[in-house]
């Protein structure tokens, strides 16, 4: 995959397995100033194209975090050249070569760029939640949204529509890296929530699912996405005679295939047949030890947590990054209202809600307690999981800590391990060789998970993301609003 800075990205083939380990009254001169904004705005975003021929910074003082779990460097140095790290050390012990810049990090933290391994985008726009929404701009902007919070990467897990998503995971830009698994399958309008139910297919028959599977490899599908949920009964499940074809399948081309997932059973059945992750945790019991067993003998397989999904049910009381500044950059007031509106005292969540919260979380636990790898992941841009892309990766580790994971280990899922699970072996850690995909920090966040929101710069392919201009264009309103005409 081309990297968008003119070298080439090192990453393992697509699905590859894994090796181990305003008002209405605006006059026209006044929206001619917005039109002018607007396309200066894109511009300084858009334009950060290929640093000059051997740019090398040398980026000093900063404690940073590896992302491997390891003990932190305190005073760290480490140098940038075009788009990778080359050396990491420590402060007054790595000189800097000749012509490097000097960026003085004295008093902040750095970490990796996050990878979100199960998102779904396109759909939201503001508060419209349709099919209408999949535009190459929309994406795109999602995409810089996510890089505004640091997130490196994303999948986009089984809604995409026809070609674009392939179109756009080719192109060449600034923001987040694009994953797609493309369309999904299940059983005919089975698949995912409406209004993204129709982007899956629909499949009936074991040569139809082969087919199918044939057709998405041509594409080349960053993996394989299936659903196997009734969702309460109220659509069919896809058979195991037809996931295990498509499992089949994928295999015999090189893909591996995520399973959507919220019964214990249906766990242990994909297990059996070969599946390679899952999208969810089990959500309808407690794991037990069969299913331990299980994932003992496939130490490879994966989940994402998505625990966002449940954050009505997971908080006792209105969360604090709600106020936070990142939520109102990212937001608008519309937006916000609705958010604050979901923590509501008036229609608080059920006792089985809660209930089915509470398991959720002694499941993420017992899984990480058993060694599982556990990586990142929102479904945001789905039906639970809102519009709020970026806040909701930055939330869920959050959550994974709430589930008992120590910092240091959520940090480790959100990065190295969400990397190694789409095979993108350049990210996940702060590593000579790999991309300069990195965030600067105002406070440790190994001390208190939420300074992961405490963002101070973002580094995607050693290159600065532009946030100031992010969040003004952002601000602006959308052209046409309120505009009687």
């Amino acid at each position: 995959m081309n990297s968008g800075d003119g070298l080439q990205e090192v990453r393992r083939p697509r699905g590859s397995f894994p090796k181990e380990s305003p008002d209405l009254l605006l006059s026209c001169s006044k929206w001619v100033v917005v039109l002018v904004a607007v396309c200066s705005l894109h511009a300084d975003v858009g334009s950060q194209t290929a640093p000059s021929a051997r740019a090398i910074t040398l980026f000093e003082g900063a404690r940073l975090i590896v992302g491997d779990g390891s003990v932190p460097i305190e005073s760290s140095a480490f140098i940038v050249e075009n788009d990778r790290f080359t050396r990491i050390g420590t402060k007054g012990r790595l000189a800097a070569p000749a012509g490097a810049r000097q960026v003085d990090l004295t008093g902040k933290t750095v970490m990796p760029a996050l990878v979100d391994a199960h998102v779904h985008l396109g759909y939201r726009k503001g508060l419209s939640f349709t099919a209408d929404n999949y535009t190459r701009d929309n994406l795109l902007d999602t995409l810089d949204r996510f890089a505004y919070c640091g997130i490196a990467a994303v999948l986009e897990a089984g809604t995409g529509r026809g070609d674009l998503p392939f179109e756009v995971r080719k192109d060449a830009r600034s923001g987040a890296r694009y994953l797609t698994a493309g369309r999904g399958f299940a059983m005919p309008n089975a698949g995912p929530g409406v209004p993204m139910r129709d982007a899956a297919f629909g499949v009936t028959t074991e040569d139809e699912a082969r087919a199918d599977v044939r057709a998405l490899v041509a594409k080349q599908p960053d993996l394989i996405k299936i659903w196997v949920d009734d969702r309460n009964g109220t659509v069919e499940k896809l058979t195991p005679s037809l996931y295990r074809a498509i499992i089949d399948e994928a295999h015999a081309n090189h893909l591996r295939v995520m399973a959507h997932i919220a019964t214990l059973e249906d766990a242990k059945a994909l297990l059996r047949a070969g599946i390679d992750g899952f999208g969810h945790v089990v959500r309808d019991r407690d794991i037990d030890d069969e299913l331990l067993a299980l994932l003992k003998q496939r130490p490879r397989v994966f989940f994402v947590e998505t625990m966002w999904g449940e954050r009505q049910a997971i908080y006792e009381a209105r969360p604090g990054w709600i106020d936070e500044a990142l939520a109102r950059d990212l937001l608008s007031g519309e937006e916000m209202t609705q958010l604050a509106a979901s923590f509501s005292t008036a229609a608080p969540p059920t006792p089985a809600q809660r209930e089915s919260a509470r398991r959720l979380l002694r499941n993420v636990a017992t899984l990480n307690a058993a060694g599982v790898m556990l990586g990142l992941g929102t479904d945001t841009g789905g039906v639970t999981g809102g519009q709020y892309f970026g806040l909701a990766s930055l939330v869920e580790l959050e959550l994974l800590v709430k589930a008992g994971l120590t910092p240091a280990q959520a940090i480790v899922a959100a990065t190295r391990n969400s990397a190694n699970i789409l095979g993108l072996d350049q990210l996940g850690t702060v590593a000579a060789g790999k991309s300069g995909d990195f965030v600067v920090l105002d406070a440790n966040p190994l001390e208190n998970i939420a300074n992961t929101r405490r963002i101070s710069t973002v580094y995607l392919r050693g290159t600065e993301i532009n946030r100031p201009a992010l969040k003004a264009r952002w601000a602006l309103p959308p052209l046409g609003r309120n505009n009687p005409d």
